[in-house]
C-alpha cells in the first residue's frame, strides 16, 4: 500500500505553456522525489498593451509517492 501527497506550485515561461510545465516539474523535482504525476490547475498569461503575451503562467498540482 502507497500514499501519495499532492502540492500545489506556479511556474511561467516567455516561451509556452508546455514550457512553463517542463519548467515546473523539473525543479519541484529538484527537491521532491517519486513525482507520478501533475494537473495544470490555472494558465495565465502576462500581455503587453497591444495583447502581445510574453509571459505563460500555470498553476500545478504535483502528486508524489510518500516513502
Amino acid at each position: 500500500m502507497s500514499v501519495a501527497k499532492v502540492i500545489e506550485i506556479n511556474a511561467s515561461s516567455s516561451k509556452s505553456v508546455e514550457d512553463a510545465v517542463q519548467h515546473g516539474l523539473k525543479k519541484a523535482g529538484e527537491s521532491v522525489k517519486n513525482i507520478k504525476g501533475a494537473w495544470v490547475n490555472e494558465i495565465k498569461v502576462v500581455t503587453k498593451d497591444d495583447g502581445t503575451i510574453t509571459e505563460w503562467r500555470v498553476n500545478l498540482k504535483i502528486s508524489f509517492v510518500v516513502d
